[in-house]
């Protein structure tokens, strides 16, 4: 009888507890050896972390939350400034641009690959996403790009970033989580962070314009 030979962990994740990272995580399950959520006080980090906790404990993946909360202090953005700041509307460049905080991922890229060399990890994995690039300038392809050109000059084991939805859609990632049978009632996105989806934000508009382009009935609960 063969012998299988299972993919050895070699990966971090940065997990918000959002859609497209749970999508990620799954997908990527057997060499994930370590999710990172940040909480850097945005409205939502709350109710997305305790999202990814449950997540990573159906998974039996280590789960780590590190505070972030000097960019809430020092960083500007209606995300990290109360649910009255948030737009509502369509999720596009004009509406949502005073949602940016400038270089989160560029932060959190940062951290996760200094966690993942000191754990021998080889490679950090982040969801971003193709509906992302007009409006987060951390998500486009010529950044992710530049990161993971700077994280293998930077480490002794030459740590890679991996961002496999760079130029999905979140209509496509919903699409490949419902096949492998994701529970996206327990997950978050509102940008307003109250005990329901707000149903009104650029966030929440997208949400439930990426199942419908799935075709598949969306299980969150809104106001």
């Amino acid at each position: 009888m063969q012998k299988t030979t299972l993919p050895a962990k070699d990966s971090v994740i940065i997990y918000s507890g959002g859609l497209d990272s749970t999508t990620l995580l799954y997908e990527e399950r057997s060499r994930i050896a370590l999710a990172i959520s940040f909480d850097y006080g945005s409205n939502h980090n709350a109710r997305e972390i305790a999202c990814a906790r449950e997540h990573c404990h159906r998974l039996g993946i280590e789960h780590l939350v590190i505070d972030l909360g000097f960019i809430k202090k020092h960083i500007a953005s209606s995300l990290t400034s109360g649910a009255d700041a948030i737009p509502e509307g369509n999720y596009d460049d004009e509406n949502m641009r005073s949602t940016v905080v400038p270089f989160r991922n560029g932060i959190m890229l940062s951290v996760a690959c200094g966690i993942a060399e000191s754990r021998g990890l080889s490679r950090v994995l982040i969801a971003n996403h193709g509906g992302d690039h007009a409006i987060y300038p951390d998500c486009r392809p010529e950044f992710i790009n530049a990161m993971d050109g700077a994280t293998q000059a930077g480490t002794y084991i030459n740590v890679r970033i991996a961002a496999p939805y760079t130029n999905l859609t979140k209509g496509e990632i919903v699409r490949r989580g419902a096949a492998l049978g994701i529970d996206y009632g327990a997950t978050y996105s509102c940008y307003k962070g109250g005990e329901r989806h707000c149903g009104k934000c650029g966030t929440c508009h997208e949400r439930q314009e990426a199942f419908k382009e799935a075709g598949i009935k969306d299980p969150t609960i809104y106001y």
